[in-house]
């Protein structure tokens, strides 16, 4: 299978050749249809985040299954899936309280000593990036990593669950909780963040702030729910969200992994606000509350996959989808072949655009 390959961090991907291996018991072997290029793939291929070389990126991805494995109970040959980096084992501490988005998923993974999932015609194995690796033609992946949905759901749309909506939308309606009237500003319009104003409008936020730096990106958010936008560089950005929300917000979002995005979400929390960090700060940074912040009962939490419950969640974002509740078409800002997936990365870096997403031939 055709294959884009991270040989070294801060250099493009290569397209090359891979061979998959067969599925194991509880594993899944996909058709890949779509995968969302996202900023933590970024991430990892310039290098801020370490990992594992060489390797195969991509984890925001929908497809076709092909194959299963002799103990898979969750989808079958022919079911349309869409894949989640969150994989869960099921059986421990965080999933059986509930929390599967915190699950190590050690259990998913392929152990040391057992044959790769992924390698080159050489035999050399080729790592798998946050157990997917879905910048190739088909995934090999664990059943407690992609979800069944309805085949009338577009491919490259239903791939944006796999990421971005599940974490934007989870956060809403999982960490959040955002309550119908409460106000929500979205520090951060990116896929994640557009996602973020999409289900805070669905669950009935009575002012969503859309804060960004890019115009174009405020007035893609406007289009998916935004009741106001702010340019997150303004001198006054912080002053004119208290004021126009008298007091601050209830929930502030920050979506794009940044120092100074956090501390504006901590600086526009109303009394008992809560600041969620969904970004992939560098590694250094720290975000926290003030004496005065804890008294006045702010919270800040991290909300890793939205705290999601993926094989529940994602059926219903399609549900929302197909009812025209959920805009997916904006986010798409382009539909791009694997051979362009460097020049996808290098228009991310711009930061103008919202989404690309590599189609693959079916």
């Amino acid at each position: 299978m055709k294959a884009a390959i991270l040989e070294q961090a801060g250099q493009p991907m290569v397209i090359g050749d891979l061979s998959v291996a067969k599925p194991g018991p509880h594993e899944v072997l996909i058709r890949t249809a779509a995968c969302g290029l996202c900023h933590s793939d970024l991430h990892f291929i310039d290098g801020t985040y370490p990992h594992a070389l060489p390797a195969v990126p991509g984890h925001e991805a929908a497809g076709v299954v092909e194959a299963v494995g002799s103990e898979v109970r969750t989808v079958k040959p022919g079911d349309h899936v869409v894949s989640c980096l969150s994989a869960f084992c099921g059986h421990c501490e965080f999933c059986v309280t509930g929390r599967m988005a915190l699950c190590m998923g050690a259990d998913t993974r392929r152990q040391k000593g057992e044959v790769p999932r992924l390698t080159r015609p050489n035999g050399e194995t080729v790592n798998q990036m946050l157990n997917l690796s879905a910048f190739a033609e088909q995934m090999l992946i664990h059943e407690h990593a992609c979800v069944a949905i309805d085949r009338d759901m577009p491919m490259d749309r239903a791939a944006l669950l796999g990421c971005a909506v599940t974490t934007g939308a989870g956060t809403i309606f999982n960490a959040c909780k955002v309550v119908p009237g409460e106000t929500v500003a979205v520090i951060g319009c990116g896929g994640v963040g557009l996602a973020a104003i999409n289900a805070a409008k669905i669950a009935g936020a009575g002012r969503i702030i859309a804060v960004d730096p890019i115009p174009e990106k405020r007035e893609l958010a406007k289009i998916l729910g935004a009741t106001d936008a702010v340019d997150a560089l303004a001198d006054d950005a912080a002053a004119q969200i208290v004021e126009m929300t008298k007091g601050g917000v209830h929930h502030a979002i920050e979506a794009v992994g940044r120092q100074a995005s956090a501390d504006l979400a901590v600086k526009v929390l109303r009394r008992g606000g809560t600041a969620t960090i969904l970004g992939m700060m560098p590694l250094d940074c720290k975000v926290g509350l003030g004496a005065m912040d804890l008294l006045g009962g702010k919270k800040l939490q991290g909300a890793i996959m939205g705290m999601n419950h993926f094989p529940v969640d994602l059926p219903r974002l399609v549900d929302f989808y197909l009812r025209g509740l959920l805009d997916l078409d904006t986010i798409i800002a382009a539909r791009i072949t694997l051979d362009q997936v460097n020049e996808g990365f290098d228009t991310m870096r711009g930061g103008a655009s919202a989404r690309s997403v590599i189609v693959f031939d079916q």
